[in-house]
């Protein structure tokens, strides 16, 4: 009796284990998967925290970005279905061997603001991503330890099939928000978000103090200034950066200032007022700017100009770079400097392109997306792509479960069938 209790009491325990582990792997996998660029860009942190990023070939933070998401989102379905115990039960229980060392390293020398572990959906600090970890060790360890006590949904002889279709789904969902815009936008610059509103402190919060800092360098010396000592123009841009001074109130947009490069003036307030439409070409890096598109951009200006709408081009690279890319692409248009990790949040492609009308992002397309002449064929007030496009983030979430889960269910209701007739074939369910 005293046995029987406790096989029930250690199958009850490594279930729960096993689906908190899988809902949080399918979790950390999918969002991954559809911001491949975000989680490229918080390795890149992790290396440079940790100074090694030259150790590393430029490509291979991204391909481990799109591999970790698929690994995670993998073992999660495994975990859930109770197939690849073995596989799944390893690889979960390495993952948090690896990560929660990491995060406990990270939570005290807080080398980085928060792990990155979801994403922009749900961000932590380095202490709570540390304390969760250390919960979900303890049930990876469990998992591991009665794999052979988790409930099985499919057979052995189906689950090959969903362990493919699970691979092949999670890599194409990577590659087409690679290729495009994450299909789910959790950064605060989400098409429908109005930028001054997003600046706004409640009334009695006490807001945070920031700085913008910019290096300069004049006669082969760098200094850093601020917008209260910014030298003269004989001195050349190399990188601007925003420092917080003092922690208080952050309204979820705390760091979107457009410096010109021409004037050397704050000109955001004017831009994000104008009544008119604005196009915003944004290129966190200009250097790496992906160079395919730049006729394409420029028949934008073009049409901007004709209909007296503004363009500008924002940018975190120095001058020298800016005068290359415009040597190289022929570009007319102004240049604004701005922070490099805010242009990275605003839109993950490098370049892409915003349009906004007092404030308020209307629209947001990828290199590869650009509007073409085919499409700007009158002014915005009268054409579609003037409009606000509509995202709804539940109709997006229900599409691509729609499009994983549907398949889902056909192999698991088959696989159900040929048990029921294989059951009835022996003898074990009579009519």
């Amino acid at each position: 009796m005293e046995t029987d209790k406790k096989h029930i009491a250690e199958k009850v325990w490594v279930n729960a284990c096993r689906f908190l582990l899988g809902a949080l792997f399918i979790f950390s996998g999918f969002v991954k998967a559809v911001d491949p660029l975000g989680s490229f860009y918080k390795i890149q942190d992790y290396l440079t925290a940790f100074g090694i990023i030259s150790w590393f070939p430029s490509y291979l933070p991204l391909f481990f970005a799109v591999v970790l998401s698929a690994i995670e989102f993998c073992v999660g379905i495994f975990l859930c279905l109770g197939i690849r115990r073995k596989v799944a039960s390893t690889l979960a229980l390495l993952l948090m061997v690896v990560m929660t060392p990491l995060t406990f390293y990270l939570a005290l020398a807080n080398p980085v603001s928060d792990c990155g572990c979801f994403g922009d959906a749900w961000v932590l600090t380095n202490w709570q991503t540390f304390g969760k970890n250390i919960v979900l060790l303890i049930a990876a360890i469990s998992v591991f330890k009665w794999q052979d006590l988790m409930v099985r949904f499919i057979t052995p002889k189906m689950e090959w099939m969903i362990s493919m279709y699970t691979f092949l789904f999670v890599f194409v969902l990577s590659f087409y928000c690679l290729g495009d815009l994450p299909i789910l936008d959790f950064r605060p610059y989400k098409i429908g978000t109005n930028i001054k509103a997003g600046m706004e402190i409640p009334e009695g919060a006490e807001p945070s103090v920031f700085e913008s800092h910019f290096i300069l360098e004049k006669d082969g010396k760098r200094r850093e200034f601020t917008l209260e000592n910014y030298p003269d123009s004989t001195w050349t841009f190399v990188e601007a950066r925003t420092v917080l001074k003092k922690k208080g109130y952050e309204p979820p947009i705390h760091d979107f200032s457009m410096m010109s490069l021409d004037s050397g003036e704050d000109i955001t307030d004017s831009v994000l007022s104008d009544k008119g439409y604005t196009f915003l070409l944004v290129a966190h890096r200009i250097e790496e700017a992906d160079d395919s598109n730049i006729d394409l951009i420029n028949e934008i200006y073009d049409y901007s100009v004709e209909h007296g709408y503004g363009f500008y081009a924002l940018t975190s690279s120095p001058e020298e770079e800016i005068e290359l890319w415009r040597d190289k692409s022929g570009a007319e248009y102004p240049f604004c400097q701005m922070d490099d990790i805010t242009l990275k949040t605003i839109i993950r492609s490098n370049p892409g392109l915003l349009l906004i009308k007092e404030g308020t992002i209307l629209n947001k397309w990828s290199d590869n997306r650009l509007p073409d002449e085919y499409v700007l064929t009158d002014s915005l007030d009268k054409i579609e792509l003037g409009l606000q496009k509509q995202v709804s983030d539940v109709d997006t979430i229900g599409y691509v479960l729609l499009w994983f889960i549907v398949p889902l269910m056909m192999v698991i209701s088959v696989d159900i069938l040929v048990v029921r007739r294989r059951e009835r074939q022996n003898g074990k369910v009579r009519k």
